[in-house]
């Protein structure tokens, strides 16, 4: 059986203070496996990506226990050596002002044992490859220079250059169209099979969810409602707001959930 890459215990997460306190996570517990993809499903401010900031070590709960391959985080950019995230507004996470391969290779800093400048450039060229672009068609661009989708895929590149143990993914396909959604969700696959990836896939929509994930997670109001393998939360759903989630799902089409 896979050990454990995540342990959260009755962990809980406050913003403010006195009669302006705000409860994100609300005494929320879980296991996640190792070389799992796990899905958190919820609306806009059910505590989902708060959750996935905790993954990440940005915050630190108010309240619980919460362990990383059975160990608390005590240091950041260790953690981020293995830890690694992409977010829905890709543009917000390059600078404008530089290239993307000279961003590409500049994230290799973050890493304890950084490889040769040689290296570093093989597995830049590697990661455009695996997510279907030529090296050469990025040389001396900048990020105002591509579109939303193809930002996805740079954000993407530098987790397959990189190659970290767990990847949080916080909403990658909610600025794309349908087709450039289907590839990054295909390039999430390609990172869990080809690497042995962990994913934590954060997401409003259940279907999507559905389509990549080991298991789901439902939020709502900072508290995971119901929790199972992606045919029994599709199929037979417990909480009223799961059964919410599938209902928005524009001309739901029960067989297809099926398959």
């Amino acid at each position: 059986m896979s050990s454990n890459i995540f342990s959260a215990k009755k962990i809980s997460k406050f913003f403010g203070h006195g009669k302006k306190t705000v409860c994100a996570v609300n005494e929320v517990s879980f296991d996640i496996a190792d070389g799992e993809i796990v899905s958190i499903v919820g609306g806009s401010g059910c505590g989902k990506s708060v959750l996935a900031k905790i993954m990440l070590g940005l915050y630190k709960p108010n309240g619980g226990e919460f362990l990383y391959k059975g160990k608390p985080i005590t240091n950041t950019r260790d953690h981020w050596n293995e830890v690694q995230s992409v977010f829905q507004d890709p543009f917000g996470c390059f600078n404008q002002f530089f290239s993307i391969r000279a961003q590409l290779k500049d994230a290799f800093g973050i890493l304890k044992n950084k490889p040769s400048k040689q290296e570093i450039e093989q597995r830049v060229d590697e990661a455009l490859l695996a997510v279907n672009v030529k090296p050469a068609d990025i040389e001396g661009k900048y990020p105002f220079e591509l579109s939303g989708g193809q930002m996805q895929r740079m954000l993407l590149a530098r987790i397959f250059a990189l190659k970290p143990k767990v990847l949080i993914a916080d909403e990658p396909t909610s600025m794309v169209d349908a087709c450039v959604r289907a590839n990054i969700l295909d390039y999430l696959m390609k990172l869990k099979v080809e690497l042995g990836m962990t994913i934590i896939f954060i997401t409003h929509d259940i279907g999507l969810a559905y389509y990549v994930s080991d298991r789901i997670f439902i939020m709502h109001d900072a508290k995971i409602v119901e929790a199972g393998d992606p045919a029994e939360v599709t199929q037979n759903p417990q909480s009223p707001h799961t059964i919410k989630l599938l209902e928005d799902i524009p001309d739901i089409n029960r067989e297809w959930i099926k398959k």
